[in-house]
């Protein structure tokens, strides 16, 4: 089966809407990017600050050469979705330029990698970021560790409204938190010096690279092309839009990193610094954020497969979820047998497969232009340079240098 809709030069392609949904407007469908970037809240106050702690003279320098990194995947992707938009997503850019075997095995990646993800992440939030947040959420640890993933799993099998709807209350939530993130961060003083790179280059290099990296969820929105209006210029205009503005949040909540260092050993970091400069009552605000920023693009990671599932098997996104709930609700109660090691122990073969999945449609681009009869010199170095970005992430994974 066709899992995307490819037209020819300058006609949208998208996926046929499905009986009784609309189209998803520019804006709702902005809200949705803004969710996949991080969410820009837990990406500038917990992941991006962390990413930088050997390096944090240098972390200005390094927030800023991060996007310019991730922007090469981003174009690739941008390219492909001139032409194809539709419910497999990823899947369906493969599909176009390599047949259906190679997109059954990036697709198989793709779903493993996300499938693990949405199991072992509820384990970080409910005994990593919510203790952080407040000691207290220590007694209901493993309430939250049971109840979080059936309210996930809800949230989508109660159909498509009721999931957009807690996407963008997630993502207007989370931009207005970071605004406070961002004020608190400027009040402290960052030079043009923390522009400047500092220290060993091969650190340098290894943590922007890291912070590029935690821009890769921004392909979860694409799995959505087919039910957007006018997809072709929706994604291509959105996308890179909240792409750039999450890379302006990130810069300047990265940058009193370089002023005040100890921040970076906080367990949130945004957190930590809401709560000098604000206050304790935000500083809970933000750290509360963070959590239902990641918990927001877990919604979307399994919003993601549903649509995937339905471009390879036919059948409707709703049984689909159905079948993902059976997994994801069971893996609650499994966890407590030792949460720790359940997180661990799942973590790499995640990203392993995360980035293989990505690797293959970087790869396959060249061929995507030779399919079309237009397979130019430039085509063949977007190809490359997307997938060195892809084995840099793999290299790191497989090294030990990769983090959350």
């Amino acid at each position: 089966m066709t899992s995307a809709a490819t037209a020819d030069a300058g006609a949208p392609a998208a996926a046929p809407q499905a009986p009784g949904l609309h189209p998803l407007s520019p804006w709702l469908f902005a809200a949705v990017v803004v969710v996949s970037f991080g969410g820009p809240l837990a990406l500038a106050a917990l992941y991006a600050p962390l990413a930088v702690d050997e390096i944090t003279s240098a972390a200005g320098f390094v927030a800023v050469l991060a996007p310019i990194i991730f922007a090469i995947p981003l174009f690739v992707w941008m390219r492909y979705s001139r032409e194809i938009a539709g419910p497999g997503g990823l899947y369906g850019f493969v599909e176009a330029a390599a047949g259906q075997r190679v997109a059954r095995v990036q697709g198989a990646l793709w779903v493993f990698s996300y499938a693990l993800y949405l199991i072992y992440t509820t384990a970080y939030v409910v005994y990593d970021v919510l203790p952080a947040v407040s000691p207290r959420f220590n007694s209901y640890r493993s309430t939250l560790e049971v109840a979080l993933p059936i309210a996930i799993a809800v949230s989508v099998l109660a159909g498509r409204r009721t999931t957009m709807v807690v996407l963008a209350v997630i993502a207007v939530g989370q931009l207005a938190l970071v605004g406070l993130v961002d004020v608190a961060a400027l009040g402290h003083s960052p030079t043009a010096s923390a522009l400047q790179p500092h220290g060993q280059p091969h650190a340098t290099a290894l943590a922007a690279g890291s912070v590029g990296l935690l821009f890769v969820c921004g392909s979860l929105p694409l799995f959505l092309g087919g039910e957007v209006k006018r997809p072709r210029r929706t994604i291509r205009r959105v996308l890179p839009s909240v792409f750039v503005l999450t890379a302006v949040i990130v810069v300047v909540a990265v940058l009193p990193m370089a002023v005040d260092p100890a921040f970076t050993h906080a367990a949130i970091p945004g957190m930590s610094l809401v709560r000098v400069d604000v206050g304790a009552t935000a500083a809970t605000a933000v750290g509360l954020g963070v959590a239902a920023s990641i918990v927001g693009v877990m919604v979307l990671e399994y919003v993601a497969l549903t649509r995937l599932g339905h471009a390879v098997t036919g059948r409707s996104t709703q049984t689909v979820a159905r079948w993902l709930a059976v997994p994801l609700v069971l893996a609650g109660p499994v966890s407590l047998i030792n949460p720790d090691a359940f997180y661990e122990k799942l973590l790499k073969p995640s990203l392993v497969a995360l980035w293989l999945s990505q690797l293959i449609v970087m790869a396959v681009y060249p061929l995507y232009g030779r399919a079309r009869g237009t397979l130019r010199p430039s085509r063949v170095l977007l190809g490359m340079a997307g997938s060195a970005v892809m084995l840099f992430g793999l290299w790191t994974t497989l090294s030990g240098s990769a983090s959350t």
